[in-house]
């Protein structure tokens, strides 16, 4: 045979070019080999063999194998985490250190920043006059969820986000969890907002912390669980709020409703169509924030 002409393609078939009667490796016809893929029976070498519960499978039915495994999640379509409450603890955590800054160490700046506030524009106030005043001063829908200061008023809310938090955070997945956590208070910021925008003042995590009881609600409701604990609960905290003066109950209203909305659209959508359902039901709560806000800021002077 000259140099420079084709070599004829090594048959693997047992016995080819040679008496040792076995079988040459798919990948490497070089390859002798007496081992074929448990799953399609192709002959491998020992570069392409594959580890497998039975025998060994080549690359190709490995690949062909992780493509089919689907993803693990909550189940409500979230990512499964080692810590089912690690966003519950950062919240707390966030939490108390903005209660200490501002109730201790920057007196009263920190909470005349911070607080959700609207009076009508007056152009001899030294302080902004908030959320009235236009785009600017939104910001204030969410930082006053993170803004406590009293102890005792921290203290339950803090209490009762880590009795619900950990559960939902592990039926829901993070991402999930947290934007619950966010659209409920920022819900209840803008509701307290629309409907008391002129001379109102109002700070605290109280609508989040009601929307993760609106959340519970539908969740126990979903997975069949008994509801007389958490409706107990939920009573009892709607009672105080209603009865005990200097509480806004606009905000625990507010987020009360939103949580439940949001809680819905994630733990009702169909699983052919869960991305998209959820992703509507967050972008249709953000919206009603948005509506609720415009309208305020309409009404009051902004």
């Amino acid at each position: 045979m000259l140099p420079d002409e084709p070599r004829p393609p090594i048959d693997p078939t047992p016995g080819a070019g040679g008496g040792s009667g076995l079988s040459r490796c798919y990948r490497h016809p070089e390859q002798e080999t007496g081992i074929g893929c448990s799953r399609c029976g192709r002959p491998i070498c020992p570069q392409c063999m594959v580890n497998a519960s039975v025998g060994f499978h080549c690359p190709e039915c490995v690949s062909a194998g992780g493509r089919q495994v689907r993803r693990a999640t909550t189940r409500f379509g979230g990512r499964p985490a080692e810590d089912g409450a690690l966003v519950t603890k950062a919240l707390i955590g966030i939490n108390l250190v903005v209660f200490v800054l501002a109730a201790y160490v920057v007196t009263p700046w920190l909470a005349i920043d911070l607080e959700l506030r609207s009076f009508a524009p007056d152009p001899s106030y030294p302080f902004a006059n908030g959320v009235a005043e236009g785009p600017d001063q939104w910001y204030r829908l969410l930082t006053a969820v993170f803004l406590h200061t009293a102890p005792w008023h921290i203290a339950t809310n803090m209490l009762v986000l880590w009795v619900l938090g950990p559960q939902l955070e592990t039926a829901l997945g993070r991402v999930r969890f947290l934007a619950l956590y966010l659209l409920s208070g920022l819900a209840g910021s803008a509701f307290a907002f629309l409907l008391a925008g002129d001379g109102m003042r109002s700070l605290g995590a109280s609508g989040a912390v009601f929307g993760l009881l609106g959340a519970t609600v539908v969740l126990y409701r979903r997975v069949r669980a008994p509801l007389g604990p958490i409706i107990a609960l939920l009573v009892f905290n709607l009672i105080v709020t209603f009865s005990v003066q200097g509480i806004d109950w606009r905000a625990h209203l507010g987020g009360l409703i939103a949580g439940m909305l949001t809680a819905a659209g994630l733990m009702y959508a169909p699983r052919a169509h869960r991305t998209a359902v959820q992703g509507l039901t967050l972008a249709g709560v953000a919206g009603l924030v948005l509506v609720m806000v415009l309208a305020g800021t309409a009404a009051y002077g902004g």
